[in-house]
């Protein structure tokens, strides 16, 4: 995997400006905050981003991929300014369940999500070498 960091360009936080790489394709649908039985236990920004974290992980290992293996990952949240003031608990959380990992990111704000109760979304792609 070649993180993909242009001559002269300051080096973003938190995220890769492109990535490179080759192997067997996984793809995550988004997921949301609820657990594996479909159950939010929390309304919390940070907390809901932490559940997703856990369900790609979940599904990755569906897959014998790991966090390392994620090359793209695009979030979708209802609230930027939600999303930003949650950045201390969502970089915690991303810390302890990715890794110091930073794939290629993107992140969207969306008017609604399909699910009510669901206040961010994520979906990513790995490459498995």
């Amino acid at each position: 995997m070649d993180f993909l960091q242009p001559p002269g360009w300051v080096r973003p936080r938190g995220y890769s400006n492109g990535v490179a790489a080759s192997g067997r394709t996984v793809c995550v649908s988004g997921m949301i905050g609820w657990d594996g039985q479909g159950v939010f236990h929390t309304s919390d920004f940070a907390g809901q981003a932490r559940q997703c974290l856990l369900n790609i992980v979940a599904v990755l290992a569906e897959a014998q991929a790991r966090p390392e293996h994620i090359v793209r990952m695009t979030w979708y949240v209802t609230d930027k300014r939600e999303y930003m003031g949650a950045y201390k608990g969502i970089g915690a959380a991303y810390r302890e369940i990715i890794g110091q990992h930073y794939p290629a990111m993107t992140a969207v704000q969306v008017a609604a999500l399909l699910e009510d109760q669901a206040k961010v979304e994520i979906e990513v792609t790995a490459i498995v070498p």
